[in-house]
């Protein structure tokens, strides 16, 4: 049975850096579709970054109000999101997702997750303030 597992949320003031992990455990996989998402209180949850991947062959992708300070990474089993200069506005509770060895149609489709969230498998969550 696949588990994801988060650390690293925390309460920072404005400008401050996190970095969250999700342990993924339970099955071995070579290629994989995998995202951060994130859900403010009284907001929907909204994608933040997705990574795909096979081998050493990755693609990226972020929501456009992280673009140029979040960076998502995977290695070793674990997904990674390094978050730097942290504004109030990314207060919210932090979600991995997986999709581990999807179909290629769902691999080469994982940034649609970014809108649709639309994975098989998630974490408990992290939660993150930024005060100011």
């Amino acid at each position: 049975q696949v588990q994801l597992v988060e650390s690293g949320g925390g309460s920072v003031q404005v400008g401050g850096s996190l970095r969250l992990s999700c342990a993924a455990s339970g099955r071995t996989y070579s290629r994989y579709c995998m995202g951060w998402f994130r859900q403010a209180p009284g907001k929907e949850r909204e994608g933040v970054a997705t990574i795909n991947g096979i081998g050493t062959v990755e693609a990226l992708h972020y929501a456009d109000s992280v673009k140029g300070r979040f960076t998502i990474s995977h290695a070793n089993a674990t997904l990674y999101l390094h978050m730097n200069n942290l504004q109030p506005e990314d207060t919210a509770v932090y979600y991995c997702g997986a999709d581990l060895e999807p179909s290629w149609g769902q691999l080469v489709a994982c940034s649609r997750n970014l809108v649709r969230g639309d994975l098989p498998y998630w974490g408990q969550g992290t939660q993150v303030t930024v005060s100011s």
